[in-house]
């Protein structure tokens, strides 16, 4: 039984990739410094495969605690999810965002040449296109200057990644997602972010709740078919199959190169408006919203051309919008009970 890393592994597509882990026959360890997560989130993995993976709350960004867990433990693979990823705030506190998220990736790539762990999975975005020239986008679209720090330090994680792998030959697999929603079929796990949420849908369900009384939907001006901006939704259990296939895949020594990127999504541009009229049609609730101004850091358009996961990776999406937003609500409101 192969032992993996997984850093981020209570937050909301680490906790659904560990769950993937387990049922594929792994064994998994998580690290978690429960920032951005809650430590229920264990119990409820747990709930779901009927085995509990060891848990340590340690803060990557502490080089010592990363050494010691490592020392300690025999890792096959790593996949690295662990960092602040809200594109506004990182426009308000980009040290912030750099510190923790570069910071952090260091430190765990050290450990790994450290101690002989020599398969790695980079949680990366597509924010590192910035707004492309072209839709979809591919792999060899042209990486341009990502429009937020929080992007940015995607992209320069993947550099980091790309040197660090030049000199030790190891081995990594970036996957470049789009826009995760959706929830586990149990209503279980989902996305719970701390505070007011920066991502559409749970924004959406938490105004379906009567959390939030009204969603705000940062700009209408768009040059799109609504005005509202267009993004690829990808569900989270394709997400998370996705990550196993990768590591299977540097696991059996697969890959053909040192770095390989790989973009997930579903393939198709939804815009806000559409994305909230799927949630009422899905779940017969009618959701308030009022338009705001445009976002910092935010673009007009991006959705993927996932062709090269599907041939490399034998991965393809197969989750609909409709049982995304369904599972989202089915979460929402177990949560609240």
């Amino acid at each position: 039984m192969k032992n993996i890393l997984v850093t981020g592994g209570l937050g909301y597509i680490g906790s659904h990739t560990v769950v993937a882990l387990q049922q594929a026959g792994f064994q998994v360890y998580i690290i978690d410094d429960l920032s951005n997560s809650h430590l229920n989130v264990w119990e409820k993995i747990t709930s779901i495969t009927n085995i509990q993976p060891v848990f340590y709350n340690i803060d990557l960004k502490d080089a010592n605690a990363v050494n010691v867990f490592f020392q300690s433990h025999e890792i096959d693979g790593v996949i690295h999810f662990a960092a602040y990823k809200a594109v506004g705030e990182s426009v308000e506190k980009p040290l912030l965002y750099y510190r923790n998220n570069l910071l952090g990736l260091m430190n765990v790539l050290q450990a790994m040449d450290d101690y002989a762990a020599d398969h790695f999975i980079f949680s990366s975005s597509c924010t590192v296109y910035g707004q492309a020239d072209e839709m979809p986008i591919h792999e060899q679209t042209p990486l341009k200057k990502p429009e937020s720090p929080y992007g940015n330090t995607k992209k320069m994680g993947e550099e980091i990644i790309e040197d660090f792998v030049k000199a030790t030959q190891k081995n990594a697999i970036a996957l470049r997602y789009f826009n995760p929603v959706g929830a586990h079929a149990s209503g279980v796990i989902g996305e719970l972010p701390s505070g007011i949420p920066n991502n559409l849908v749970p924004y959406v369900t938490q105004t379906a709740m009567g959390i939030r009384e009204c969603l705000g939907i940062f700009g209408n001006d768009y040059d799109t078919r609504d005005g509202t901006a267009i993004r690829d939704y990808i569900d989270v259990n394709d997400l998370a199959d996705a990550h196993v296939k990768a590591m299977q895949r540097l696991l059996d020594k697969k890959n053909q190169a040192h770095l390989e990127f790989f973009n997930l999504g579903s393939g198709t541009g939804s815009t806000v408006l559409e994305i909230v009229h799927a949630f009422e049609q899905a779940n017969g609730i009618k959701i308030p919203y009022e338009m705001k101004p445009r976002r910092a850091g935010d673009i007009v358009q991006a959705f993927a051309d996932y062709s090269l996961a599907k041939n490399q990776l034998n991965w393809q999406p197969t989750t609909s919008l409709q049982t995304s937003m369904q599972t989202s609500w089915k979460f929402q409101q177990q949560t609240e009970k």
